[in-house]
């Protein structure tokens, strides 16, 4: 059953509710009534109540927002029990009653948003959309504006692994509060203007050790064939059977975009003369780390902040900082 609050509202309001319904079944003639009445149960009722509790004056304009929104993500099939996006159920159910007083206000901004960032990062392969929404809910006593949502969700999905947002993340993290922008990294005793250098400076921040990625096609990876990587300013273009990717890395995660054969030939082919692979070994500078591929045939390519290592013998990349 759903809550006296949202039970009252809907009371209150039957006929424009039901009107808004039928509309929408017009609209999207596959729309599952049932579907829509479980997304009210567990992704609407949660919110109303929470901003009952906040701002009773608001709560029936903030429901209808919220129905009509809940129409038309249910209505798309990303939203419900049989929803492409689960992660959109829980952000409805669980994150976004913690921004109660903000939804008080902008409804339609809030849900907006939060339902945009859930379904954006659920796309991105890799990425941690359940860190991205323990996190954001974490710190949403300290949101006071939609503005610092927006910037604080964008720094938390960098963090969560959407490693093209870094750029835009530190730019929003900004405009931020000092206090804020450093709680949203978890470094709440740092000073922010030294924090913020360091990360635009180093994508590795935080991460000495890099990562891998990728692997066979066959086996749910992302490469037919062994990849062959250009670096680039913003990443590596990499080819592999007859397909071309942009492949972009930091601390937080990597990505991987479309490219083209065109983009691939152009990108430059040479390496700093820091970086040489002797055997089984890449020395970058005085360091030394053992690769667990066979010597021989290995490839390395490199831009200003990291070295990618590839391997007629793996389809795995892997990406270590240079500093």
């Amino acid at each position: 059953m759903i809550s006296p609050a949202f039970a009252s509202i809907l009371a209150s309001g039957r006929a424009q509710f039901n009107g808004r319904a039928e509309e929408a079944r017009r609209r999207f003639p596959s729309l599952d009534m049932a579907a829509f009445g479980a997304f009210l149960h567990d992704g609407v009722d949660p919110l109303v109540v929470a901003v009952a509790a906040a701002a009773p004056e608001r709560a029936g304009g903030v429901t209808l927002a919220a129905y009509d929104m809940a129409l038309e993500l249910v209505g798309h099939g990303l939203a419900g029990p049989a929803a492409k996006n689960p992660l959109l159920n829980s952000v409805w159910r669980e994150l976004a009653p913690s921004f109660a007083p903000l939804l008080a206000t902008a409804p339609v901004e809030v849900l907006g948003m939060l339902s945009n960032a859930a379904i954006h990062i659920a796309s991105v392969a890799g990425a941690r959309p359940a860190q991205w929404q323990r996190e954001l809910a974490a710190l949403a006593a300290q949101i006071a504006t939609v503005a610092q949502l927006r910037a604080v969700g964008q720094v938390l999905a960098w963090r969560a692994g959407v490693a093209h947002f870094r750029l835009g993340a530190l730019a929003a993290a900004d405009t931020l509060p000092p206090a804020l922008a450093l709680a949203a990294f978890g470094e709440p005793a740092a000073h922010w203007p030294q924090v913020y250098a360091q990360l635009l400076a180093n994508p590795w921040r935080g991460n000495a050790e890099g990562r891998e990625f990728g692997s066979f096609s066959g086996l749910g990876g992302a490469f037919g064939t062994p990849p062959q990587v250009r670096a680039t300013n913003d990443g590596f273009v990499v080819r592999s059977a007859e397909r071309h990717y942009l492949l972009v890395a930091d601390a937080c995660g990597a990505v991987l975009h479309s490219a083209t054969a065109q983009e691939f030939e152009q990108a430059p082919n040479g390496q700093p003369s820091s970086v040489r692979v002797d055997g089984a070994s890449l020395h970058i500078g005085a360091r030394s780390i053992v690769l667990d591929v066979p010597p021989g045939d290995i490839a390395i390519a490199a831009n200003a902040h990291t070295v990618a290592i590839t391997s007629p013998w793996t389809h795995a990349i892997r990406l270590l900082p240079l500093a």
